[in-house]
């Protein structure tokens, strides 16, 4: 059994200065290395041998092989992501994340799931749940995952993933919780009385979605480092309280339970911002559906969005200009949706007007969202095909999950069953 590779998507937000970051750059995609305590492993990520690349690091709680040892460079990394079913996919989902999975699932070994779990957090429709969640999975066919190289699941179908976060809940400490920026600003928005424990609690859960795989690495969001390093913290925990000869005197092969995950941000489109205010990102949760373009919009409401959305009074257009986030989006969204460079699109644009450039960039939105949304609706008219699909995702999610869970419970000590 190999390294593996992970990914998650949720809003997180400042680092810790626990860790000093360097960065390299790997397949178009940069790689951050933290370095923290001596006991972080610091392999290196071997070069992605079938496409460029881009979504954790520690020994693998895995049976141990009994044939020689393959060659690094030829084992695969694991990547794992995935999305909350809460809303509508958009194009910051989609620009972010799901369009980076297509090259990734060529090169790594992968896992994407639907985050279900995390959409119960804040109050939701749960005549909805069930339908927003095999939409995403549909969408997530439709925008190139391919079956029959990346595993597609919904995270409650793997039972494993809430008996780790209970697992893991033991050893957290809620002082590390309290410091996480969503909770306070999410629960200060809803009042005390209106706010579930899982919303303090899920950062639990979505460390339980990383280690349960033993991946190297992890696609994050420059916004999404927080979580990421509480669960490097959680994972260094349950090795140090439980791994190495503590768990060989209790029948184990001894060593690490969990590897310790480092992050991988990609160059570009890692954080696409509202159509309304381009210093805020692109959600699902804003309550105007104007400030973000999502992914099954019908081409006229595409069009009114981008020619209501937000803009300034300077002259021509440019990147990077501080006082013109709206303009920076806008020619991001662009350069990515039309596969130009950053230095193409800044010179063909550079003297056009709101209304040209706004023009421009509604037909190439709707050119590149007219297939996927094809696609979709022929996936999502074929019950049996998405439901073959998600079963065995889920089963081959729970191969590697189970491993992972019993070797933890028997660390700490529970009888085996």
């Amino acid at each position: 059994m190999g390294r593996l590779v992970l990914s998650h998507f949720l809003i997180i937000s400042n680092s810790s200065p626990r860790f000093a970051s360097s960065l390299r750059r790997i397949g178009g995609v940069q790689i951050r290395r933290w370095k923290g305590p001596s006991s972080i492993c610091q392999n290196q990520l071997p070069s992605p041998r079938n496409a460029t690349g881009f979504r954790c690091c520690c020994s693998v709680s895995l049976s141990q092989p009994t044939v020689a040892e393959t060659n690094p460079s030829s084992v695969k990394k694991r990547i794992v992501s995935g999305v909350q079913p809460t809303g509508s996919i958009h194009l910051g989902n989609y620009l972010g994340a799901i369009r980076n999975w297509i090259s990734l699932q060529n090169t790594y070994d992968t896992l994407f799931f639907i985050v279900d779990l995390h959409a119960i957090t804040l109050p939701y429709d749960a005549q909805q749940l069930s339908k927003a969640t095999r939409d995403t999975s549909a969408l997530y066919l439709a925008c190139g995952v391919d079956p029959s190289k990346a595993s597609v699941f919904v995270q409650s179908h793997v039972r494993a993933h809430v008996e780790l976060m209970w697992l893991l809940s033991s050893v957290a400490p809620v002082g590390w919780l309290n410091r996480m920026i969503q909770f306070k600003e999410k629960s200060l928005k809803a009042g005390d009385e209106n706010v579930g424990v899982a919303l303090l609690t899920y950062p639990v859960l979505m460390a339980s979605d990383i280690l349960l795989y033993q991946s190297d690495f992890v696609p994050v969001g420059e916004d999404q480092k927080q979580h990421l390093e509480l669960t490097r913290e959680l994972a260094e925990r349950v090795n140090n309280l439980f791994g190495g000869r503590k768990w060989k005197k209790l029948g184990g092969r001894g060593g690490a339970l969990f590897k310790v995950p480092e992050p991988l941000i990609p160059p570009v489109g890692a954080r696409v911002m509202s159509l309304t205010d381009g210093l805020s990102k692109m959600s699902k949760s804003a309550p105007s559906d104007q400030s973000r373009i999502n992914l099954l919009d019908p081409k006229d409401v595409i069009a009114n969005k981008i020619k209501r959305c937000k803009t300034d009074s300077f002259p021509g257009m440019e990147f990077d200009n501080p006082e013109r986030p709206e303009c920076n989006n806008l020619l991001s969204i662009y350069q990515l949706i039309s596969g130009k460079t950053k230095e193409e699109v800044a010179q063909a644009c550079q003297d056009m007007n709101w209304g040209t450039f706004k023009s421009l960039l509604a037909d190439a939105l709707i050119d590149h969202l007219h297939p996927i949304q094809v696609r979709y609706e022929e996936i999502i008219s074929d019950s049996a095909y998405l439901d073959g699909i998600l079963v065995e995702g889920a089963t081959k999610a729970s191969d590697i999950a189970d491993t992972t869970l019993n070797n933890v419970y028997q660390a700490m000590g529970f009888l085996q069953r």
